[in-house]
């Protein structure tokens, strides 16, 4: 089998297994979310993804993610998403679909500019980035299309300041420490991978 060859079937099986354990962990986090916070740990791999076959990839992760997160929130598993989606289904699969591929796209983008540098440092930027992105998109989203949901949720608060706390809330904290916390096992990996030369390929 040619380099090429062994490339493209590593890439479609490594992305194949990074897929399936995206959808088995987010639907864990719903239907069983960690006490006392709900933590999103389908970012991980999605990282991970992200950082081995690049942004495009990580793109496609976190559309993975995003697609079973808008799944939960039509079922009423994720009772906080199926109000928005009650409030309205296009913008709500918009956002979601946004804050997903973006956390993706943005951690592979910023790993593969970091890590040419420094593989550790680029590890660590790629594992705070994702949940920044993914967070932050949502709350806009939140601000701009769902005030009516977020002032619910706020229990009546200024719904500006409940988002922006809601940004350096316990669960988005506990969420950035658990991704900064996995990212020497990510650097374990990648260097593993790094030896066969199939890592940063697009």
């Amino acid at each position: 089998m040619s380099k090429t060859n062994k490339s493209n079937v590593y890439r479609m099986t490594g992305l194949g297994i990074l897929t399936a354990i995206i959808v088995v962990l987010q639907v864990i986090t719903t239907y069983f979310p960690t006490k006392p916070f709900a933590v999103t740990l389908a970012l991980i791999p999605i990282v991970i993804g992200a950082a081995i076959f690049g942004p495009k990839a990580g793109a496609y992760l976190g559309g993975v993610f995003s697609v079973v997160v808008i799944i939960m929130c039509v079922i009423g598993a994720d009772v906080g998403g199926a109000m928005v989606w009650n409030a309205n289904p296009f913008l709500c699969v918009l956002v979601c679909m946004l804050k997903g591929v973006a956390a993706g796209f943005v951690s592979g983008l910023l790993f593969r500019l970091v890590a040419k540098k420094n593989l550790i440092t680029g590890t660590a930027v790629a594992a705070v980035v994702s949940p920044i992105v993914n967070t932050g998109i949502f709350y806009i989203g939140m601000l701009l299309f769902f005030r009516e949901v977020l002032a619910l949720w706020s229990g009546g608060s200024n719904v500006l300041f409940f988002a922006l706390s809601a940004m350096t809330s316990v669960n988005f904290l506990v969420e950035l420490g658990v991704n900064i916390i996995v990212t020497p096992i990510i650097v374990a990996i990648l260097r593993a991978i790094k030896k066969d030369n199939l890592i940063y390929s697009n």
